[in-house]
């Protein structure tokens, strides 16, 4: 018996995607609305779905303008204990639902408020329930911070996303960005914070790029890619703001650009079109996303959106191995592929075609990678009432709630709710439900004393 259950949890192991993975991709695939389930679409085929924290650490020591934080989220104390606890609780859900390997970000306010230990709590619960954590950053951090989270968890590999743009107010050393290009140095040098723990720590790394893209700063996107390019990010995500948190930050015609002019922006800095058609995750007005990298200073598409052939490739490429999780030991990637390409024999000959176009595209140069993600969330005026008309099931009549009411239907980015169950979308977390739940969290979590926190030095500790 004990030979016929080893035998049992090897065939289990070397499965592309193991069968609790299988079924969240096909409930994912079954909920999306009929519109985005074109054979492009990863959402329930690749993936459930990206993943966020929320109600963990509200508090922030930058101001953006604007900013997704409801109001009572500074007077929210950052405390350890909570943040590991409600982790946990919502890392447990993620995983019941959405089986595992999913990306995930430990994200809320500033992620380094979190004392090194907490955080280090924090990311190996993520890791515990088979997500893969990015924890979220404003970049304004020391090194010896993370040589302490580094220890705290042992970690091998750490993933950090960095936002950075003039519209946030208090970074060390620049209190008051006057343009993008002030912020460069303040990019390369949280870059080269994660070189230097390679070298002396043997900890690779995975970065992210974030800026929230408003009027005021749409027409330096492009500047902000030609410089980011060689810096060591590996994905740049721009984010065309929108009417949703304090209303006190919102100081521009946020409707007065268009994710349009945002992509444009976008391509103008990488000198080349992007193929965001080539793969779909959810809704396209919600997300753009183009696979891709540099061959030398040329940009080369990982798939072009107008090849029928690389179409092809996609669809083999799914069929053998839908979501199944390439970042393990090489044995068991072998056994994995192997039984992926014996299943789907087509698959093959599809591979091939594409590696031998990729090796046409970049000319025989290597390629490295970068990708580039638009996020364009939406007003919370729009998203409420839409979010009573999903949970009423009944469909709204003015069109712009209709349309909010069809991208909520196909959101990539949610976050759960332990108490009832719930997984709801990132929008309307953050439009319907973080207002009470931070003034909720305010209660039970209070800042000591308002004034002496404001006048103390940022807590690293906490």
């Amino acid at each position: 018996m004990e030979f016929v259950g080893r035998l049992r949890r090897l065939e289990l192991a070397t499965r592309p995607q193991p069968p609790e993975l299988e079924a969240a991709l096909r409930r994912r695939w079954d909920e999306l609305p009929a519109a985005v389930r074109t054979p492009r679409q990863m959402l329930g085929r690749r993936t459930a779905g990206c993943e966020g924290t929320h109600g963990v650490f509200p508090r922030c020591d930058l101001a953006c303008t604007p900013c997704y934080h409801a109001r009572d989220a500074n007077r929210v104390r950052v405390d350890g204990a909570h943040t590991v606890a409600e982790v946990e609780r919502q890392m447990a859900l993620l995983r019941e639902r959405r089986g595992p390997g999913q990306n995930a970000q430990l994200i809320g306010g500033e992620v380094t408020l979190l004392g090194p230990q907490a955080h280090a709590q924090a990311l190996e619960a993520m890791q515990r329930h088979g997500r893969k954590p990015m924890s979220m950053s404003h970049g304004d951090l020391d090194y010896d911070y993370l040589v302490e989270l580094v220890q705290a968890g042992g970690f091998r590999h750490l993933s950090f996303a960095g936002h950075f743009d003039s519209l946030m107010l208090g970074r060390t050393g620049l209190p008051r960005p006057r343009c993008e290009a002030e912020l460069d140095p303040y990019r390369r040098r949280f870059c080269e914070l994660f070189e230097r723990l390679e070298r002396e720590h043997g900890v690779t790394h995975y970065l992210a790029h974030n800026m929230t893209v408003t009027p005021k700063n749409v027409g330096q996107v492009a500047a902000v890619v030609r410089a980011g390019r060689e810096m060591g990010f590996r994905m740049f995500s721009f984010q065309p703001a929108a009417y949703v948190g304090n209303p006190k930050r919102w100081r521009e015609d946020l409707h007065a650009i268009s994710g349009e002019d945002v992509w444009a922006e976008i391509e103008r800095g990488v000198g080349a079109r992007l193929h965001w058609r080539a793969l779909e995750i959810g809704d396209a007005r919600c997300n753009r996303t183009a696979y891709g990298g540099f061959a030398g200073e040329r940009y080369v598409p990982l798939l072009h959106e107008d090849s029928p052939r690389d179409d092809a490739w996609l669809a083999a490429f799914l069929a053998a191995f839908g979501g199944m999780d390439f970042a393990v030991p090489a044995p068991l990637l072998a056994a994995r592929l192997a039984r992926g390409l014996a299943r789907h024999p087509r698959a093959v000959p599809a591979a091939l075609g594409w590696a031998a176009r990729l090796a046409r595209r970049t000319r025989g140069r290597p390629l490295r990678p970068v990708t580039y993600v638009m996020h364009s969330f939406m007003d919370a005026a729009l998203v409420e009432p839409a979010w009573r008309h999903l949970q009423a099931g009944t469909r709204p009549d003015e069109p712009a709630v209709l349309e909010a009411w069809e991208r909520l239907q196909a959101c990539s980015y949610a976050m759960a709710h332990p108490d009832d169950g719930t997984l709801v979308p990132a929008c309307v977390q953050h439009s319907v439900l973080d207002p009470a739940e931070n003034a909720a969290l305010a209660v039970r979590l209070p800042l000591v004393d308002a004034v002496t926190a404001r006048a103390a030095p940022r807590p690293r500790g906490a």
